[in-house]
């Protein structure tokens, strides 16, 4: 999606920023992993195809996607924003009928983050984002079932299953925003900072070069 090629969005713990062409090579080689090709039920791409995938990611209007950064190393600006990335967040709008729903999607690649509740973080500023900007009313999770981590995640954030697919391995969790949950978390989420991309890029630019 293009709504988000200017936005970063500031957290307690993380930075999320839009996917660029300077990531590629960083997600490339977290893709790799066998781990990470399993619980993400993904198919190894060549780097030429990681390229396509972002520019289809970036143009595509049904996906948004969120790169996340260490917020603490991201402050330090002697550091380029590739040695900050943790992993990414996406949303899909999976039904033309209905823009209201939305596939949620977290991946925390670098596995001395996992366990830390960065997830929890990451998913609730995507939840946020996805509620304010892009009018949807009901996430859903599909989940590796050997994931159990992330579909615990998903059930104290108050996921309920909705479905079990034995041929593809997958759990479905769903979460319809009624009133009590959009206020809470526009309440849990009013300290995240909407800030402008570029802008924040060529400061950082501008500490390293003095």
């Amino acid at each position: 999606m293009k709504i988000n090629e200017n936005t970063l969005l500031e957290g307690h713990r993380v930075v999320l920023v839009p996917y660029n062409k300077h990531h590629v090579d960083r997600y490339h080689e977290w893709m790799k992993s066998p781990e990470l090709q399993l619980l993400t039920a993904s198919e190894p791409l060549s780097l030429e195809e990681e390229y396509n995938m972002q520019r289809s990611w970036r143009e595509d209007d049904d996906k948004c996607t969120f790169i996340i950064l260490d917020k603490q190393r991201w402050m330090d600006s002697s550091l380029e924003e590739e040695q900050c990335m943790v992993g990414d967040v996406n949303i899909f709008l999976t039904d033309p009928t209905d823009p209201s729903l939305a596939e949620l999607e977290i991946m925390i690649a670098e596995p001395s983050y996992r366990g830390k509740g960065i997830g929890k973080e990451v998913t609730h500023m995507m939840m946020n984002y996805g509620l304010t900007k892009l009018g949807i009313g009901k996430f859903q999770a599909k989940i590796g079932l050997d994931n159990q981590v992330s579909i615990a995640m998903f059930k104290k954030l108050l996921f309920q299953e909705v479905s079990v697919c034995k041929v593809f391995k997958e759990v479905t969790l769903e979460l319809t925003v009624d009133k009590s949950i959009r206020m809470k978390l526009l309440d849990d989420m009013a300290h995240v900072k909407e800030k402008d991309y570029r802008q924040t890029c060529s400061g950082r630019r501008e500490l390293r070069s003095q």
